[in-house]
């Protein structure tokens, strides 16, 4: 009796020891897969390497996790999402943003990078700017509506001089055009007094256009002088809804196609930023809308800062967290350790390095 119990001791002694010897897996026996898409700054091959500020990351947890892992790469974000949600890999380190809709699919963890979604465009010089606004449709249409006003009154004044003034309104197209040189001149207040109504209906019309071509010149000075300077203007963009009158790219499957299309902002898709870039620079498009610290990057690696610029105004704020699919008992065992990590002095230092 004494020995079945020592045997028994025994065996719940070993029990125990191996259950507090072995750290536990987080994966079961395989080792941890990971599924990434290059997003540089935040993940970049070299070689058959990854590097990148989300890499770094993840290599800081898992010197606390010490467990076996594999990077499994996907040709762009759209698919990396559909193999998160269908549960092809255990997770992503992508710089990937929670919003709403992702968070249906899937599961995210504590944010590890701050980020914004802005807007890139190309550089055009000031000459170039207002040679274009020059020549733009609010300038030209202005100018005719004015020339239209003016031909109105000097049409009416030769109707009452063409018989009784004939030396000076006389003849249809001559008279008319006569008519129309002497409205120009007294709206402009010039005055040369080569031409002026005798009659008394025309003395009328002359008498109501010069009070009235006080305010006429006003008003249309200020209209040619806004086709010049409005478009610089509204090139500004504050808002979402500012976005609807340009020719707006994004990367498929992003969060900046979702902020459009909740917006209703009609956009053409690419595959990554690259392309969006590459775009721009070909004048496929007009702004190209993706994440801040992306767009800078790419401008900045390719030395492209005198074609192309980032506007100040962001769009919104985003969150880039690791990605889970949803009810995955990984999150609760990576979550604590990324937490702890991005309170050290390493990664403060790695975020340091990156600005």
């Amino acid at each position: 009796m004494l020995l079945k119990r020592n045997v028994l001791l025994a065996i719940i002694f070993l029990l125990s020891f191996n259950c507090f010897s072995q750290p536990d897996s987080l994966s079961g026996n395989d080792k941890l897969v990971i599924g990434i898409t290059p997003t540089p700054p935040f993940v970049e091959k070299k070689g058959d390497k990854y590097t990148g500020l989300s890499i770094s990351s993840w290599k800081l947890v898992n010197e606390q996790l010490q467990t076996e892992y594999e990077f499994r790469e996907y040709k762009d974000l759209q698919s990396l999402l559909t193999a998160i949600e269908n549960a092809e890999v255990d997770f992503s380190v992508n710089p990937i943003t929670v919003t709403d809709q992702r968070m249906k699919r899937m599961d995210f963890s504590q944010p590890y990078f701050i980020s914004h979604t802005s807007v890139a465009q190309r550089l055009e010089s000031s000459f170039l700017m207002h040679l274009k606004n020059f020549f733009s449709w609010d300038f030209f249409s202005v100018v005719f509506l004015l020339l239209l006003v003016i031909f109105i009154f000097g049409f009416l004044v030769w109707l009452f001089e063409r018989k009784k003034n004939q030396d000076e309104f006389g003849g249809k197209f001559k008279g008319i055009m006569q008519g129309f040189w002497w409205s120009a001149v007294t709206m402009t207040t010039v005055g040369y007094g080569d031409k002026s109504p005798r009659t008394t209906g025309g003395r009328i019309i002359g008498l109501v256009w010069m009070f009235m071509a006080v305010i006429i010149i006003s008003s249309f000075t200020a209209g040619i002088a806004s086709s010049l300077t409005v478009k610089s203007i509204n090139d500004e963009i504050n808002g979402i809804q500012d976005l609807e009158r340009f020719d707006v790219t994004t990367v498929r499957s992003s969060s900046s196609q979702e902020l459009l299309e909740l917006y209703n902002i009609e956009n053409n898709l690419v595959n990554n930023g690259r392309e969006g870039i590459q775009a721009l620079l070909n004048e496929e498009t007009t702004l190209f809308i993706y994440d801040e610290p992306i767009l800078k990057y790419e401008i900045e690696r390719q030395n492209l800062e005198n074609d192309l610029e980032v506007l100040g105004q962001s769009l919104k704020k985003d969150y880039y967290s690791y990605a889970f699919p949803k009810d995955s008992e990984l999150l609760k065992k990576i979550n604590p350790v990324l937490v702890k990590t991005l309170k050290t002095m390493e990664w403060g230092a790695l975020i340091e390095d990156y600005n």
